[in-house]
């Protein structure tokens, strides 16, 4: 499973190997919190099976939801190379399944290996860039924007469409860009009438790209 994964793929077999015998799997079932913000960190995830959402709350108790993870996606790896507390709240959003690579294991391969951590290096650099765009569009895109980059990002191609794999409630959609469902509700009508978009069971495919405005 790790070559799979983009943080692991360039790595030596050998090592990568190494790494996946001394993963854990665990099963969780659904909203199971993984870690807390703040907690300490000592171990990476990687999702075999079943979804995950990052999450904070405010001092209302509101919460936002910054990412969401489904199968051959791993998370906790910052507050993981960098020995801080964790910085969000992952909940299993429906039952999972993952593989635990604690540090202690880690550590003793990049001891052997240092070279690993340049492809570490690579993926955790993609990733800032991808904070950053998602940032940008909370900071300058109104609702439709919003949702459209978020739609744009979560979809993945399967035939001649794009499918967003995740089962997204309104709410969850709300959550990520930083808007209230109702309006979310509104977007999402409107792409669908337009037949930019179909929802079957909250799943969304995309039909034809979409539109940067109404």
């Amino acid at each position: 499973m790790l070559s799979k994964i983009p943080l692991f793929a360039n790595l030596d077999p050998e090592i990568v190997q190494r790494l996946q015998d001394a993963a854990i799997p665990k099963r969780f079932a659904r909203n199971t919190i993984l870690f807390s913000k703040g907690d300490e960190s000592n171990a990476l995830y990687l999702i075999r099976e079943g979804r995950t959402k990052a999450v904070i709350t405010d001092e209302q108790g509101k919460e936002i939801v910054l990412n969401t993870f489904g199968p051959g996606d791993y998370f906790g790896e910052i507050a993981f190379l960098s020995e801080e507390p964790r910085t969000a709240t992952v909940v299993t959003a429906t039952p999972t399944e993952v593989l635990i690579l604690y540090r202690r294991d880690f550590k003793e391969v990049l001891s052997q290996h240092p070279d690993v951590m340049f492809e570490f290096i690579k993926v955790l650099i993609e990733r800032v860039r991808n904070s950053t765009d998602q940032i940008e569009s909370l900071a300058f895109s109104d609702v439709y924007g919003r949702v459209r980059s978020l739609l744009n990002g979560l979809a993945k191609p399967e035939g001649d469409r794009r499918v967003i794999a995740e089962r997204l409630t309104h709410q969850e959609i709300a959550n990520m860009v930083g808007a209230s469902r109702e309006m979310v509700s509104r977007v999402l009508k409107e792409l669908t009438d337009e037949g930019y978009i179909s929802i079957v069971k909250k799943r969304v495919t995309i039909n034809q790209r979409l539109p940067y405005e109404w």
